[in-house]
């Protein structure tokens, strides 16, 4: 089971102004082959269908725990897209085309279809699909593809970073390459256990140390790339088998985390008149909290 908290991992930043085209660029980060839906759905395929749990139990819970991870990237991606749209039309009345600064934007399926918010899709529209989701059974070939998956996904963040200043999409793709360096590092532990062989000769994939970008450091700075978090008050705590010994960029030790990152909290955000979201007058909020009141007895 999963255990939601109501928040998001970490705080991002309020923006200034909007940016379509960046939200456009970090869908890729959210619903491409390589983002975080990606992510999050091959390990929860593996982990649900993982054979053998007792007897390869570090190896299970290593991917069972980064599942539930990945739930809070998803979010945390998508509240990102959300904030880089803030803000980019205006309320007016229909006739004055108050939605114009959508007709030249990359993607206009956010301002016709989703109330400007995130799409499931990538940076083109594409929606994402279960095609992306690898599970062979053999345990040693997943965890392969997944070390894989990391470095691919680290790779398209590395280059939304440089399509984009916006401060909501860097503060976000900072935080997740540190994160997404967490998990490539854990998936070759594994594998070197596995198989004896040092995969973390390959890193880092591409060839560029996360302190090269300035969102990066201060989340290395405080160690976040050392830590491993079980995402549960008791279980998942073998995963201390194989996040062990020192980080190969500092020497630093690594360490497994019981629970959760204490996080940010979640943006509200505001209403669009324009697009008819949430299409909540102040005459129906009131009627609302009238009917809430009157079931709660008082």
């Amino acid at each position: 089971m999963f255990k939601r908290i109501n928040r998001l991992p970490i705080a991002l930043p309020v923006p200034k102004h909007p940016d379509a085209n960046a939200a456009a660029a970090v869908q890729e980060l959210l619903g491409g082959r390589f983002g975080e839906m990606s992510t999050l759905n091959n390990y929860l395929v593996q982990s649900s269908n993982f054979r053998s749990k007792k007897k390869l139990k570090p190896f299970y819970e290593l991917v069972a725990s980064i599942t539930a991870e990945e739930v809070g990237h998803v979010e945390l991606v998508m509240n990102s897209i959300n904030l880089c749209l803030s803000g980019s039309t205006f309320p007016a009345d229909p006739d004055a085309a108050p939605l114009r600064n959508g007709l030249d934007k990359r993607n206009t399926y956010h301002f016709i279809a989703t109330a400007q918010t995130s799409l499931p899709g990538d940076s083109m529209g594409k929606a994402w699909n279960g095609d992306y989701v690898f599970n062979s059974g053999n345990l040693v070939l997943d965890l392969l593809h997944n070390f894989f998956l990391e470095c691919g996904a680290r790779t398209h963040k590395m280059r939304v970073y440089e399509m984009t200043d916006h401060p909501v999409a860097r503060e976000m793709t900072g935080y997740l390459l540190v994160r997404g360096g967490v998990h490539v590092l854990a998936y070759a532990k594994a594998l070197e256990i596995m198989t004896g062989v040092d995969v973390k000769k390959m890193l880092p994939i591409p060839n560029l140390e996360n302190r090269a970008f300035d969102a990066t450091r201060k989340y290395e700075e405080q160690g976040i790339h050392r830590k491993l978090y079980t995402f549960s008050d008791s279980d998942y705590e073998d995963i201390a088998q194989i996040w062990k010994g020192s980080h190969p960029s500092d020497g630093e030790r690594l360490e497994v985390v019981r629970g959760v990152p204490q996080g940010g909290e979640v943006p509200d955000l505001e209403e669009v008149p324009e697009e008819f979201a949430p299409g909540i007058s102040n005459e129906d909020f009131m009627q609302i909290a009238q009917r809430l009141q009157k079931l709660a007895g008082l």
